[in-house]
């Protein structure tokens, strides 16, 4: 399937092209700088935060599957979380293949004090804008993933 083509079109497109790298690689960095101010990497918060959702425990390959690594790689971040004492590692007691990871307290506290200076940070850069820009800006981005995630979904998408 063929478009025509519309300069005014591809305009946008390129900007809102342009504006996604710019947005994505500015929030890396500005979350690396965050977790660095309390010693993890984003992928170790990620770990923190998918066992805070999941209760505190979850097996290791859970975890690395959510996160779509491979289990080497996940046991390399969680030993390392573990050696921060911010998660335990034990064998299942109803798969002894299998390794549950949990949070310590240490690691809640870690994951709260991250998330309270993350959301202070929006906070910030939300009261830059008025109620109506703040409601327009996540009225937009919400029908943006919503229109993407139904529309074109990553199960779909082809390598080129």
């Amino acid at each position: 399937m063929s478009l025509t083509p519309n300069p005014e079109l591809e305009q946008d497109i390129n900007l809102l092209w342009s504006l996604l790298f710019t947005i994505v690689l500015d929030g890396e960095k500005r979350l690396a700088a965050y977790m660095g101010a309390h010693q993890l990497t984003p992928p170790q918060f990620y770990v923190l935060k998918t066992l805070m959702e999941r209760g505190g425990r979850c097996p290791i390959g859970e975890i690395a599957r959510q996160h779509h690594l491979t289990n080497a790689t996940m046991t390399g971040l969680v030993k390392r979380l573990e050696a921060l004492g911010l998660v335990a590692r034990e064998q299942s007691a109803a798969d002894r293949r299998s390794v549950e990871v949990s949070l310590t307290p240490a690691g809640e506290a870690r994951f709260f004090a991250v998330q309270v200076d993350l959301m202070d940070q929006v906070r910030m850069m939300f009261s830059l804008l008025s109620a109506e820009e703040r409601q327009d800006l996540i009225r937009y981005l919400s029908r943006y993933v919503e229109m993407v995630g139904a529309q074109f979904p990553l199960t779909n998408v082809q390598g080129g």
